[in-house]
C-alpha cells in the first residue's frame, strides 16, 4: 500500500502501482474525464504512470498551467505526425510546448515549402489523427538504440541531438500511431482529448538558434479540448491585435525603432518620454518613505567587473561582446546588469551595522544581445531601463525588507488596476547546480526566506524549479491583463552570493566583520516592458494624470486658429497638457484622428466659442459633450487629475 497526500493535506491509501487516473476515478467520474496529467512529488507525469511509493500528488486539468503544458506537448507531437504524413521526407528538430500553444521546427524535403496556404490541410490532418484516439506510448531505450532508430528514419537532426546532448544510458521516446519522438514527457495518455486545432503562424528559425546553421521552418499552433475554447481564444487574438502596443505606440507617437540606430533599440519620442518620466516620478514618490538613495552608473563597465559578479560566465552569450580599447588588455562591456555597479557603490567606504539597510536605487539602462528573431516591440529589446534597486541588509533584516518590497509591488499593481495577478517563487534546479553560484546552505536559506516572507504577507505563491537567477532565488509576479494574457512584471530576489564575490563587509555591533545580504528588486521590471503591458492592458486609454496629451484643441477652420492658440495658452498656464490640431482638415477628420491618438478630451472652437470666450468639450469615445468657459474646463481637468492622484496616494 502507498499513502497519497493531496494538495489540501488529506491522505488516502491505495494499492502500490496505482496511477493518477485511478486516483482521479476514485474521487469522481467527472474529475477522471477532465484530468490530463498529474504531479507526483512535484514532477508532472502521465496519468498512467504507476506510483510505487508514498507520494504527494496533484491532479491537473486543462485549466491548470501544468495541464496546458501536457496538452500542448502532446499536440506538438500530433503536429509532427501530421507533417510526417503530409510531407514525406520531412526532418524534425525540436517541438516544445510554449506559453500559448506549441511549435515544431522542421526541415521540409528539397522542393517543399510550408506556408500559410497549408494551414487548413495541416489542421484537418491533425484532427483526423486525433479522432483515431491513438495511445501515446512511452519507451525507455539505450542511447545506441535511439541512434539506430532515428538513423533508420533518416532523422539527421534528431541523431545530432542524441549524439551531442544526451548522456549515455536510457533515453525516453514517445510513440503515437506511426510517429516516434525523443522526449522526456509528460504527455496525454492518448490523442483523443484534442478536439480543436489552429495553426497560428509560420516563421524561420535557425537550427539550435545558431545563425551559422541552416534555417528551419517553425510552425506554431494551439489546441483545446473543446471547440468553444478555440472560438474564445480566436476572439481574444482579434482583441489582442487591436491592443498591440506596437500599433498603438505608433498611433500615439510614443516610441519608434530605427534600423540605422539598431534592431531592438527603442527611441522614446517626446510624448513617450513624458509618459516615462511620469512613471519614474510616481515610483520615486512611492519610495520616498523608504529612504532610497538614487545613483546613476555608467552604461559600460570593465569586463573584470562582470567576471567578478559571475554575469560574464552565466550571461556571456546574451551580452554584447567585449569592447576592446587601444590600451593593451583593456576590455569593457555594455552593462548587462546594474547590481555589480551598486556593489561598487556599497564598497566605496566602510559600512557599519547601523548603516543597514542601505537602499541604492537607479533607473539604470542595461543591454542584452537578444537574437533578432526574438525581438518584439518594447517587450523584447536589446536596451531597456530597469527601475532597479539593491538593498544591503543584515541577515536578521532580510524578511522584513522582503515583505516591504512585496508591499511596494502590490501598491504599483493597485495603482494601475492590475487586479489579477499571481506570485511565483523561482527556485534553483537541484539537478543542474552548475547553472548557479553559491553553496547548498546559502540557497536553502535564501529560498526559505522568500517562503517565509510570502507566508507572513498571506501571499499564495506557486514554486517553479529552475527559474531562479544564477545568484539567487526570486519572487516573480505575473499579472493578467484586461483580456486575460499573462505578463511577468515585478521581481524581488534574495542574494547571498554577490556580496561575498565582491567581498563586501560591514562592522557588527561587537566589532566583527560580516558579509551583508543583497536584495534585488524592480517593481515595474523594466520601463519598456511595463509600458508595453500598460498600453495593451488599457488599449492606450491611460488615466488622465499619466496620458501625454490630456486635451486636443480643434479649431473648426483656419479663421479660428488664433483663438485656438489662446485656449492652448490658457490651458497650458493652468497646467493642462494640450496640443493644437490646426491642420487644414474638416473637423470630422480631426476628431477621428485624435480619437485614434487616444486623447481623453477634445475642445472644439468656432465662431460662437471665439465670440463668447468659451470652449466646446467632447470626451474621448463620443461620450459627454458640454460648452463652458476656459477657466471652468481647466478646473475640470485639474480636479479630475487631483482625484486620480488622491486615489493613488
Amino acid at each position: 500500500m502507498v499513502k497519497i497526500t493531496f494538495p489540501d493535506g488529506s491522505v488516502r491509501t491505495y494499492e502500490q502501482g496505482v496511477t493518477g487516473l485511478q486516483i482521479a476515478e476514485s474521487i469522481s467520474p467527472a474529475l477522471a474525464r477532465n484530468v490530463v496529467s498529474c504531479g507526483v512529488n512535484g514532477e508532472t507525469v502521465e496519468l498512467n504512470r504507476p506510483i510505487n511509493e508514498d507520494a504527494t500528488i496533484a491532479l491537473y486539468k486543462f485549466e491548470d498551467e501544468e495541464g496546458k503544458h501536457t496538452f500542448w506537448h502532446t499536440s506538438a507531437h500530433l503536429l509532427a505526425e501530421a507533417l510526417q504524413e503530409l510531407y514525406p521526407g520531412i526532418q524534425f528538430g525540436f517541438g516544445p510546448a510554449i506559453e500559448n500553444g506549441f511549435f515544431y521546427d522542421v526541415m521540409p524535403a528539397e522542393g517543399q515549402v510550408i506556408s500559410e496556404n497549408d494551414f487548413a490541410k495541416i489542421e484537418a490532418k491533425m484532427l483526423e489523427l486525433a479522432k483515431k484516439d491513438e495511445p501515446v506510448v512511452r519507451r525507455d531505450v539505450s542511447k545506441a538504440d535511439a541512434l539506430k532508430e532515428f538513423e533508420a528514419d533518416g532523422q539527421a537532426y534528431k541523431c545530432e541531438h542524441i549524439a551531442q546532448d544526451l548522456e549515455d544510458g536510457t533515453i525516453s521516446t514517445y510513440t503515437q500511431g506511426h510517429f516516434t519522438d525523443l522526449c522526456r514527457g509528460p504527455h496525454l495518455m492518448s490523442t483523443g482529448l484534442i478536439k480543436a486545432v489552429k495553426i497560428t503562424s509560420v516563421a524561420g528559425a535557425f537550427w539550435r538558434g545558431d545563425a551559422k546553421r541552416e534555417q528551419m521552418t517553425r510552425i506554431y499552433g494551439i489546441t483545446f479540448p473543446k471547440k468553444k475554447m478555440l472560438d474564445e481564444y480566436l476572439v481574444m487574438l482579434e482583441e489582442a491585435k487591436k491592443r498591440d502596443h506596437r500599433k498603438i505606440g505608433k498611433e500615439m507617437e510614443l516610441f519608434m525603432f530605427s534600423d540605422r540606430v539598431g534592431k531592438g533599440l527603442p527611441i522614446w519620442l517626446p510624448k513617450g518620454t513624458q509618459l516615462r518620466l511620469r512613471l519614474q516620478e510616481l515610483l520615486r514618490s512611492l519610495l520616498r518613505p523608504y529612504h532610497y538613495q538614487e545613483v546613476i552608473t555608467p552604461g559600460i563597465g570593465g569586463k573584470s567587473l562582470y567576471v567578478t559578479s559571475g554575469h560574464y560566465a552565466h550571461y556571456g552569450k546574451d551580452a554584447f561582446q567585449p569592447i576592446h580599447t587601444p590600451e593593451e588588455d583593456e576590455e569593457y562591456m555594455l552593462k548587462p546588469m546594474n547590481c555589480p555597479h551598486h556593489c561598487e557603490v556599497y564598497a566605496r567606504k566602510p559600512r557599519s551595522y547601523k548603516d543597514l539597510p542601505l537602499r541604492i536605487a537607479e533607473f539604470g539602462t542595461v543591454f542584452r544581445y537578444e537574437k533578432s528573431g526574438e525581438l518584439h516591440g518594447l517587450t523584447r529589446v536589446r536596451s531597456f531601463t530597469q527601475d532597479d534597486a539593491h538593498i544591503f541588509v543584515r541577515s536578521d533584516q532580510v524578511r522584513a525588507e522582503f515583505e516591504a518590497n512585496i508591499d511596494i509591488i502590490l501598491k504599483v499593481f493597485k495603482m494601475f488596476n492590475f487586479d489579477n495577478y499571481e506570485a511565483q517563487i523561482s527556485l534553483r534546479d537541484p539537478k543542474d547546480k552548475e547553472k548557479y553560484i553559491g553553496s547548498d546552505e546559502v540557497w536553502e536559506e535564501s529560498q526559505n526566506a522568500i517562503r517565509e516572507a510570502c507566508k507572513e504577507k498571506g501571499l499564495t505563491a506557486r514554486e517553479e524549479i529552475g527559474e531562479a537567477a544564477f545568484y539567487g532565488p526570486k519572487l516573480d509576479f505575473m499579472v493578467k491583463d484586461a483580456i486575460g494574457r499573462k505578463w511577468q512584471l515585478g521581481t524581488i530576489q534574495v542574494d547571498y552570493n554577490l556580496p561575498a564575490r565582491f567581498k563586501l563587509e560591514y562592522t557588527t555591533e561587537d566589532n566583527a566583520k560580516q558579509t551583508p545580504v543583497m536584495i534585488h528588486r524592480a517593481p515595474f521590471g523594466s520601463l519598456e516592458r511595463f509600458t508595453a503591458v500598460l498600453i495593451e492592458h488599457t488599449a492606450g486609454h491611460f488615466p488622465l494624470w499619466l496620458t501625454p496629451d490630456q486635451v486636443a484643441v480643434l479649431p473648426i477652420s483656419e479663421k479660428y486658429n488664433d483663438y485656438a492658440r489662446r485656449v492652448v495658452d490658457h490651458l497650458d498656464a493652468a497646467g493642462v497638457r494640450c496640443v493644437i490640431d490646426d491642420r487644414n482638415e474638416k473637423i470630422g477628420r480631426k476628431i477621428r484622428d485624435n480619437e485614434l491618438k487616444r486623447v481623453p478630451y477634445m475642445v472644439i472652437v468656432g465662431e460662437k466659442e471665439a465670440a463668447e470666450g468659451l470652449v466646446s468639450m467632447r470626451k474621448q469615445g463620443g461620450g459627454e459633450q458640454a460648452t463652458m468657459t476656459m477657466e471652468a474646463f481647466a478646473k475640470r481637468i485639474n480636479d479630475e487629475v487631483a482625484e486620480q492622484l488622491k486615489t493613488l496616494d
